[in-house]
């Protein structure tokens, strides 16, 4: 369990770290973990190298066994003030420094001294996104510095922490002198602001190849040897079938009739414009082809090859679980036209949406992204990105959608900024949810449909946005900006995993201590295309702050579901006057909740004074006597 409030410095001794804490702990902070590490690389080992390193290292950091905590503060934001953090953030550091240290010859060289095994991305270098003037000075200057001066002012400037704890950190990470990193991070004059630019973020990368004539070389190399061994191998097959006989398929270099067809522009399928109106489901099937360059068939078979066979320099996406493969047959085209400085055509195969794109002058850079829609009905299939650029979002949206709106969920009281959309249904761009830094807005999709219904989706990362619902596991119902302006932040943590659609439920009120207001427990869930994977966090939320703070989250779990709907979370709180207090709330069914070291209380909330380090774990006790246990 997590405590909503901050403390400045913990007391005692320092505590255990669980190997399952730290993972919550890294995967939940990965991308700015990443970063840190990024940061504090030497960039002698330029900027590809770095990119990897940096993965690399905070991928290692989790601990193979329980281990003691790292015993020192968590930065002010963020709220990653947990032993967890604390832990993976000192072995990320320690690798980087560790990376910086020149090999030599006398001693064996460390783990992270040497390139990265994994990950490992061949043809490809990658580095972050270029910045401007004062990023690229930035960058200088943290270059003249040691390893640890470079590591005292991120920490000052990424994690927020004071002197005392930068110190801290650093002689936990095995920095000789703390304090002459701290002179050495004195001596940079640019605003720590500038740690946050995407020139750092090595997250969100470019990709260029590699030496292609050198590649060409070796790939030359390895053709000879890969034709001596297919020699040798039908040598050794002869006689009979050979090591594996493929029974009735065609010999490898036979043409299949339908792999053919959707190769051609001509067998493209398209809806009338009107048969949304006359179908008996609303969903991608009915949707007319629009756009300026549906005619195009140089365009559509460029598109159509690209997506049987991507090139090398082809930026491919999938979101999870979706199959990037070839088109089984004839596609249905949904858009073809110019968006911005790009020609996009946008095609739907009966399970997965398909979107390539290509620049305006020339091939090169192409890109193809893949998203998993089987099954979409109604918001699920009212709006598809058509592009993306500098943070802003265009959508081409369903034919049935009358009117378009921005919502930031967290002003719910303001009133939606209206969306143009084109003829064809394309939005003016407008500026997606907060990425990174401090999530001080929450832009979603408002569509109204032909119904007169208006519908809330949010933008996750993918092609097709997630529809946000409300209320009862069993009966989920369309969400209201107010229902979701304390839990819209923490969509932040489920991007780009594959989300459908994600019900926020107020499932317990509680009364505070001493008289400190109310305070209520929801529990978003939010479910896959695929099924399985869901995501599930439990929050408490006051009335005075202005975001809920994490009490428990699960994974592929059925709870707070239609199969489960039970959820049983609590947190540690400390009032206005200082005390602390186990807070605990179940859903309506539970109708006990036992504490570790005390009895049962009867109801679906429970409130007693405990420690501020007090480590508690619940129960809960339906009506029928079986048992519920906090999210994990």
């Amino acid at each position: 369990m997590q405590s909503p409030s901050k403390s400045p410095h913990p007391s005692g001794p320092a505590p255990v770290v669980d190997v399952e804490q730290a993972e919550a702990a890294l995967v939940e902070h990965y991308p700015r973990l990443v970063r840190l590490a990024y940061l504090v690389l030497p960039p002698s080992l330029g900027r590809n190298r770095r990119v990897l390193t940096a993965h690399a290292l905070t991928q290692r950091a989790l601990p193979r066994s329980r281990r003691p905590g790292a015993g020192i503060p968590g930065q002010r934001g963020g709220g990653a003030s947990d032993p967890g953090y604390a832990y993976v953030r000192v072995q990320v550091l320690r690798g980087a420094l560790d990376a910086g240290v020149p090999l030599h010859w006398r001693s064996w060289p460390k783990r992270a001294q040497l390139p990265p095994v994994l990950p490992q991305v061949r043809g490809l270098r990658l580095f972050p996104r270029s910045g401007g003037s004062d990023e690229l000075a930035l960058d200088q200057r943290l270059a003249a510095l040691s390893g640890a001066g470079r590591a005292a002012f991120v920490l000052r400037g990424l994690e927020g922490l004071d002197d005392a704890a930068v110190e801290a950190v650093l002689a936990a990470a095995g920095c000789d002198d703390p304090e002459d990193a701290l002179d050495e991070a004195d001596e940079v004059e640019a605003g720590h602001e500038l740690l946050a630019s995407p020139e750092f973020d090595p997250c969100t990368l470019q990709a260029r190849p590699t030496d292609l004539m050198r590649r060409r070389q070796h790939m030359k190399a390895a053709g000879v040897a890969a034709a001596a061994a297919l020699v040798c191998g039908a040598l050794l097959g002869l006689p009979g079938d050979g090591w594996g006989p493929d029974g009735a398929a065609a010999p490898p270099y036979a043409r299949n009739p339908a792999g053919q067809a959707a190769l051609d522009p001509g067998q493209l399928t398209t809806a009338a414009a009107g048969a949304w109106k006359r179908s008996a489901r609303t969903d991608f099937s009915v949707w007319p082809a629009r756009g300026g360059l549906v005619g195009d068939e140089d365009l559509l078979r460029r598109a159509l090859a690209v997506w049987a066979r991507p090139g090398e320099s082809v930026q491919v996406s999938a979101t999870p679980g979706t199959a990037a493969g070839a088109p089984p047959g004839p596609a249905q085209l949904l858009f073809a036209g110019e968006v911005d400085s790009a020609r996009v055509v946008l095609f739907y195969d009966g399970l997965r949406i398909v979107r390539y794109a290509e620049p305006l002058k020339g091939t090169s850079g192409a890109a193809l992204d893949f998203a998993r829609v089987d099954g979409a009905t109604g918001t699920e299939a009212n709006a598809v990105v058509v592009n993306r650029a500098d943070g802003n979002i265009r959508y081409l949206t369903a034919p049935w959608v009358r009117a378009a709106g921005v919502q930031d969920l967290l002003k719910p009281a303001a009133r939606p900024a209206a969306l143009h959309r084109s003829k064809d249904g394309v939005t003016d761009p407008f500026s997606g949810p907060v990425q990174t830094g401090r999530c001080t807005s929450w832009n979603a999709l408002r569509l109204r449909d032909h119904s007169g219904a208006t519908r809330l989706s949010t933008d996750l990362g993918e092609l097709v946005p997630a529809h946000l619902t409300a209320g009862r596991p069993q009966a989920p119902r369309e969400a209201t900006p107010a229902e979701w302006s304390k839990s819209a932040c923490s969509l932040a943590t489920i991007r780009s995993h594959g989300v459908r659609t994600v019900n926020s439920w107020t499932y317990a009120q509680q009364a505070l201590p001493e008289g400190n207001g109310t305070a209520s427990w929801v529990c978003t869930r939010a479910e896959t295309w695929r099924g399985a994977d869901s995501r599930i966090l439990a929050q408490f939320q006051t009335a005075a702050g202005p975001a809920g703070a994490i009490a428990a989250k699960s994974e592929d779990s059925p709870a707070c579901g239609a199969r489960d709907p039970q959820v049983l979370a609590g947190v540690r709180w400390k009032s206005r006057a200082g005390t602390w207090y186990l807070l605990a709330a179940g859903s309506r069914q539970v109708a006990s909740i036992t504490a570790t070291g005390g009895g049962p209380v009867p109801g679906h909330v429970l409130a007693a004074r405990t420690g501020r380090n007090a480590e508690v774990s619940l129960t809960g006790t339906l009506a029928d006597g079986k048992k519920v246990t906090t999210l994990r």
